[in-house]
């Protein structure tokens, strides 16, 4: 899928899980900690201020990478839409370690850009082991997290997982009970062999996840202030008020056999996945060590947008209807100001993944040699239906409803799959090669270097072309005929094979035992995935070309470690499809542009008194967009042209500051806290609005009672900050020069998503 059909801009990276533009860890030399020398350190992977269950985010410039967690060396998921990584994976009881791999890590070993968290399995050790983790927050979420693991005897050991969340969010939604209700299990089955050389693990894991917060409600209505602040609408408060209908139905006209439908937001959502897995590490006294992932996954994935478009002054118009809910016979006149349209995208699919990747490695006294391969097989059949309603935008702060343009239609639907409508089906493979070699050249020097090999192909179905024959029209499905052309939609057929590269070198040189130069490239080069045929048009299929490059200084002592970086990357050949608005019509305008990103980071962890722990990141980056161009003329005459070409990349601020300090009170008393600060944001391509600076806050109070026990209390966001982010609802085609003829905008009411707001939670973790 092309994400921004859905957040109407370029989707960003979003995996993971610190803050900060290409950071680097300190130098960890290879025969130090080989595993190690592979993640970033210092990064809070869990504390996110968009979610209250997942990995956090992280911004490196370029668009949304989709390998964003790892688990036991595999891809949660091979493609986040339509199966999300929280429908599958939680930071939970059933792990071991949670980590950061570094790009370069990520690119070589799974071919893909960004950072990615690394986890493993907890898996079953010598006795009986307990541990059950609780969270709870004062908006009602209840977690619950349960692991067991012991021996069998005869070098065979057990690992029993349930993970269970029922968070109703922030806010009550009347189409669901829980905005999140997800439950997880795991079993693991270990047989340790040849004198614990080797290590044979069989694991079963079923999910069936609702996350209805994903992208469906996390959209809210504002008064932009024009300085980049803004103010609350009326009664309406920012991440505690529903900005969704009072009814949970959605009726849709299904891509695949034409038929109305109706479900509901919780319903549709339903993820379900069952998977099994075979791991197998073996180490032999030479120095040699063998791992082998291999996992075949069944799921039916979904997602739901309820993206806000157009938002509407209707004062004094009596066009706008609803009905009553308990007499649907019953018509009456809306009398608001405003009104919200709103295009539900119902993302689905039924995929099969088959994913093996085998490691050989070689121990020498001065270096690591490496060599893998993956064999990645994904299989889908997924549509996205969408339609579109009008709702209300009550200033007092009461639920939604739906109304409808008496003048045009008596129902609240309308539109089907004319925006955004996707369909493909068939599958994706991509076997590779890749090596590493981390080499001690002398005490001194060190270089780590790789490079991945790697053939993929992609075969099915979709409904796109380059001329326009599959054009989306209201009332679109497979099987159609077009009322303007005569065209009837039918699927054509899809076959490409290319050939993807990618290198990684990295240099790191001590001049003295504490101070040294630090330094690596990675060059990449991809293909279009197949989610990017999902659209009426078909994609770019040049090659994606992304190199990036880190040079600077490290400084490492008893109670300091800093490293000062400059970095570039950039991306060639982005695909992307935009949604642009003029009045209450929307056009869909494919692209192809190129990113850039130069940037600075500092990081620092210093211990400067015993007890004392704090951290300190400081980036500055520069992103912007290149050869960004496109346009549609709209059935009024209207063209619509966007020239993003040299503006700064919206959603992502110039200057992010990290602040993680913790204490020890006592050796049992932990006191702790995150700050960061985000600068001024871009809310929409032409620069023209933007966001003002804003601080995210974490803290807490950590208390190892006995050994058994552990116990927490933590505030998200205690400075209690409230504000918009992201983008604006709708803002694609409006200009600087418009923003400044009409006072900046100042005063206007308009839609966006929203910070977290003030939440405490209550942690408690068991132990035997």
């Amino acid at each position: 899928m092309i994400h921004n059909f859905k957040s109407n801009t370029p989707r960003l990276n979003t995996i993971a899980v610190a803050a900060g533009l290409l950071l680097l860890g300190t130098p960890v030399f290879a025969q130090e900690n080989t595993e190690k020398s592979k993640e970033e350190g210092n990064r809070n992977v869990m504390l996110n201020a968009s979610s209250a269950n997942g990995p956090r985010e992280i911004q490196i410039g370029l668009p949304s990478a989709d390998v964003n967690v790892l688990e036991n060396g595999l891809p949660v998921t091979y493609a986040t839409n339509p199966h999300s990584v929280n429908s599958i994976w939680r930071g939970d009881a059933s792990l071991s370690h949670n980590g950061l791999l570094k790009i370069s890590e990520t690119a070589i070993t799974t071919g893909n850009i960004g950072y990615a968290v690394n986890s493993f399995t907890q898996l079953g050790q010598d006795g009986f082991h307990t541990t059950l983790n609780y969270k709870m927050n004062h908006f009602g979420q209840q977690e619950f997290s349960l692991n067991l693991n012991g021996g069998l005897g005869s070098g065979w050991y057990y690992s029993a997982n349930m993970y269970q969340d029922f968070d109703p969010g922030t806010f009550k939604i009347k189409s669901s009970q829980y905005q999140d209700r997800t439950q997880i299990y795991k079993f693991a089955l270990t047989k340790r062999y040849n004198g614990n050389r080797g290590e044979f693990t069989a694991m079963w894991h079923y999910a069936n996840s609702h996350p209805v917060y994903t992208y469906a409600t996390q959209s809210a209505p504002f008064i932009y202030g024009g300085d980049g602040s803004v103010k609350e609408y009326g009664d309406f408060k920012l991440g505690t008020t529903s900005y969704l209908p009072t009814n949970s139905n959605i009726t849709y006209r299904d891509m695949r056999d034409g038929k109305l439908k109706e479900t509901s937001l919780y319903d549709y959502i339903e993820n379900r996945t069952s998977n099994f897995s075979l791991l197998n590490n073996y180490n032999w006294d030479n120095g040699f060590s063998l791992k082998t992932m291999l996992r075949f996954d069944h799921a039916h994935g979904a997602l739901v947008y309820q993206t806000p478009m157009s938002l509407l002054n209707v004062k004094g118009n009596s066009q706008y209807a609803y009905k009553y809910l308990d007499n649907m016979n019953q018509v009456q006149t809306y009398t608001g100001d405003y009104v919200q349209t709103r295009m539900s995208c119902l993302n689905s699919g039924d995929i099969n993944e088959l994913l093996f990747t085998n490691e050989l490695s070689k121990k020498f006294k001065t270096s690591t040699l490496r060599i893998g391969i993956n064999e990645w097989y994904y299989h889908i059949n997924y549509t996205s239906n969408t339609t579109m309603y009008d709702q209300s935008v009550p200033t007092d702060g009461s639920y939604a409803i739906r109304v409808y343009d008496s003048n045009l239609r008596n129902t609240y639907f309308y539109d089907f799959n004319k925006n955004a409508s996707e369909y493909y089906k068939g599958y994706e493979n991509k076997a590779a090669l890749y090596l590493t070699h981390d080499w001690d050249i002398t005490r001194n020097f060190n270089l780590y270097y790789g490079a991945r090999f790697e053939y993929q192909k992609l075969h099915g179905q979709n409904a796109a072309d380059k001329e326009g024959k599959y054009a989306r029209f209201a009332d679109y499905y497979i099987g159609a005929t077009n009322p303007t052309t005569g065209f009837k939609i039918t699927p054509s057929d899809l076959d490409y094979n290319w050939f993807n590269y990618d290198f990684t070198a990295q240099a790191t040189w001590k001049l003295t035992n504490e101070f040294g130069l630090t330094g690596d490239f990675t060059y990449i080069v991809q293909h279009p995935r197949f989610e990017n045929f999902a659209s009426a048009t078909l994609p770019n299929t040049d090659k994606v070309t992304v190199p990036l490059g880190r040079g600077g200084i490290y400084y490492n002592n008893s109670w300091l470690s800093l490293t000062s970086l400059f970095s570039y990357i950039s991306k060639t050949n982005n695909n992307s499809t935009l949604n642009l608005q003029h009045g209450s019509e929307i056009m869909a305008a494919p692209l192809t542009y190129d990113i850039q990103t130069w940037g600075w980071t500092t990081d620092l962890v210093a211990k400067p008194v015993k007890g004392l722990d704090i951290h300190f990141l400081f980036t500055y980056q520069k992103p912007t967009y290149k050869k960004y161009e496109t346009s549609v003329t709209f059935s009024d005459g209207y063209q619509g042209k966007i020239d993003a070409t040299g503006n700064i990349v919206a959603e992502i601020p110039q200057v992010l500051i990290e602040f993680d300090p913790s204490y020890m009170i006592t050796k049992d008393i932990k006191i702790w806290t995150s700050w960061r600060y985000f600068g001024k944001t871009y809310a929409n391509l032409n620069d023209a609005y933007y966001f003002g600076s804003h601080w995210e806050t974490f803290g807490g109070v950590n208390w190892q009672a006995n050994k058994h026990l552990g116990l927490g209390i933590d505030v998200v966001n205690f400075l209690n900050q409230t504000g918009a982010k992201g983008t604006i609802a709708g803002s694609e085609l409006v200009t600087k020069d418009e923003v400044k003829a009409a006072n900046n905008y100042a005063g206007r009411l308009l839609t966006g998503s929203y910070l977290r707001p003030f939440t405490v939670e209550f942690t408690a973790s068991l132990k035997f």
